[in-house]
């Protein structure tokens, strides 16, 4: 429940008692004896004032109780805009001095025993008209500074958030704003897919944080023509349920940045998902999770949903296919229309995907076929052994997908350069040309015909070191590589300008490839040498064995023939 915070009451009640401090200290020297009765009802009224006030927030404090977080969250925010954190600072700054002050002035009433507060009070009750009497007796002293002490305690309790902020807090807020201005800059305007030589939509995997409308302006900021985005946080197994709202901004701004949500946007499924899971309840939960992702595809109009298939855990490959295509099936009667993509892989481990084959495995095991796809990641696919550098290689590869799996399902592709070298299994990406993958593939990619009109969405490393060390992202990158992309059509790869450019991003990701490469030869050599070691082992065994062999042969000839013998 959120903290209640001051109402208006409070606030005029704590500034009238600063203000009727600040009077009595400054004009008590011209109060004379006659206008004493009126000091002491000034007094009385501010105690009363203060009394009814706390009573007042206690009633609202009994309200916002009884109310809904939603309806205490709106008032909240409307006080807030009355009041911000720096006014509040201030009027709690002006309390704590007229405290300061009441203070250094009633030294002798602070350090009153009970005697002489008792003394105090006859003084009181002896009338205006006593020569002892003072501007303002003891008692009434107290009672005005228990109020003071009272309001300054509310005052603290309902700006406790305030208080608490730390200095890299503050520094934090101040900063936001400015941030989030910078990320709704537009870096690059987006291409008119009618001026392309053949409609390619190239976009990124944008963010979604705040709300999946917000990944529409993410995603026109960079130029992108298409985009993926996580439906909800990818690290979690349950989350709130998508908000109407947000709901219909989404549509609002995919109508106003004209995208087609049911061609072009791409959304990923969760990491944590394993839909190749044996486990039941194991199994339950990662479907609850991927099903949810589906309605809330089918509730925004999305028609392609990407996810990874999972990992077998051991068990064959052949099981953990069927299982996939089980939880498939059971998903495609919960939800209308989303077409689920299968989204190769690299081939690391226990991981499916990686081979063709097993894609073509969980497809054939579908039953609505209309409701099935792949996306075809560059980097994976280059990393689990199939070529896409030279044209000759890249149609190989191609021919491949297509005999086995069928172009039909082809749905979208993932566009990544790839920072290990080819047949690696490692799933490194890298930006487009600095890897391993280089221009020229790319190249390939743009100039190929079936790959028209899928969404083609980058997941390169936006990630940068900034002035002070920390890692910043810059989506910059995505938007010079959008453009790099769509100028790679139509292309001449032997022109000077071509070669150039390829020359330069190669340059610049060789550090990065020459490590990744040391890295693989090294596991490559460790491998090799157990191999040796395992052969050795296995040959030793071998001749042990045969050498138990002919020593027992031999035994049974002795022991036939000393039975001879005897007989």
């Amino acid at each position: 429940m959120p903290r209640p915070r001051r109402n208006k009451d409070t606030k005029s009640a704590t500034a009238a008692v600063a203000d009727t401090v600040t009077t009595f200290s400054a004009e008590a020297v011209k109060v004379t004896e006659k206008d004493t009765a009126e000091v002491l009802t000034a007094v009385d009224t501010v105690t009363n004032v203060t009394k009814t006030t706390k009573r007042k927030a206690d009633d609202d404090d009994e309200d916002i109780e009884n109310e809904s977080p939603i309806e205490g969250e709106e008032k909240n925010n409307r006080r807030r805009s009355r009041l911000n954190g720096d006014q509040r600072r201030r009027l709690k700054n002006a309390n704590r001095e007229a405290a300061a002050k009441e203070e250094s002035d009633d030294k002798d009433v602070k350090n009153e025993g009970p005697a002489e507060e008792e003394e105090e009070e006859e003084k009181d009750k002896a009338g205006p008209s006593s020569n002892k009497r003072k501007l303002l007796t003891g008692s009434q002293k107290r009672k005005l500074k228990r109020a003071k002490l009272e309001a300054a305690a509310k005052e603290e309790s309902d700006d406790e958030d305030v208080k608490k902020e730390s200095p890299a807090e503050k520094k934090k807020a101040k900063a936001r704003p400015a941030s989030k201005k910078q990320d709704n800059m537009p870096l690059a305007e987006r291409t008119v897919i009618t001026s392309l030589k053949r409609p390619m939509y190239i976009g990124a995997h944008v963010s979604g944080a705040g709300g999946v409308q917000n990944s529409v302006q993410n995603a026109a900021n960079i130029g992108a023509n298409s985009f993926a985005l996580f439906l909800k946080s990818q690290r979690k197994w349950t989350s709130p349920p998508l908000a109407d709202d947000a709901k219909t901004e989404f549509h609002a701004m995919a109508k106003k940045h004209g995208y087609d949500a049911a061609q072009h946007v791409l959304p990923h499924g969760s990491y944590l998902v394993n839909l190749a899971q044996s486990d039941t309840a194991k199994a339950t939960q990662a479907y609850d999770n991927f099903v949810d992702d589906l309605k809330r595809c089918d509730a925004l109009g999305i028609k392609l949903f990407n996810f990874h298939p999972g990992s077998s855990l051991g068990d064959t490959m052949e099981a953990a296919c069927q299982r996939i295509a089980a939880q498939l099936n059971k998903s495609h009667k919960e939800t209308t229309s989303v077409i689920t993509v299968l989204e190769n892989m690299c081939g690391s481990g226990n991981v499916v995907g990686s081979k063709f084959e097993e894609l073509r495995d969980i497809i054939d095991l579908v039953e609505d076929k209309t409701r099935v796809g792949v996306c075809i990641d560059t980097c994976h696919t280059f990393a689990a052994g199939y070529d896409l550098r030279s044209p000759e290689a890249f149609a190989a590869t191609m021919a491949e997908f297509d005999k086995i799996v069928g172009i039909k399902y082809l749905k979208a592709l993932h566009l990544n350069d790839s920072k290990a070298p080819f047949g690696s299994h490692r799933d490194l990406h890298a930006n487009i040309g600095t890897g391993f993958l280089g221009l020229r593939a790319f190249h390939n990619v743009m100039n190929y015909e079936p790959f028209q009109n899928l969404p083609m969405v980058l997941e390169t490393p936006i990630d940068e070191k900034g002035p002070d060390g920390k890692s910043v992202e810059n989506k910059q990158i995505w938007a010079d590589e959008i453009k790099l992309l769509e100028g790679l059509i139509g292309r001449d790869v032997d022109s000077p300008e071509f070669l150039e450019e390829e020359k330069a991003l190669q340059a610049k990701g060789a550090s990065e490839r020459n490590k990744i490469q040391e890295q693989v030869d090294k596991k490559k050599q460790k491998n090799t040498e157990a191999n040796k070691k395992s052969k050795a082992k296995k040959k030793s065994k071998g001749k042990k064995e045969k050498k138990d062999e002919d020593s027992d042969e031999g035994s049974d000839a002795e022991c036939g023939s000393c039975k001879e013998e005897e007989e």
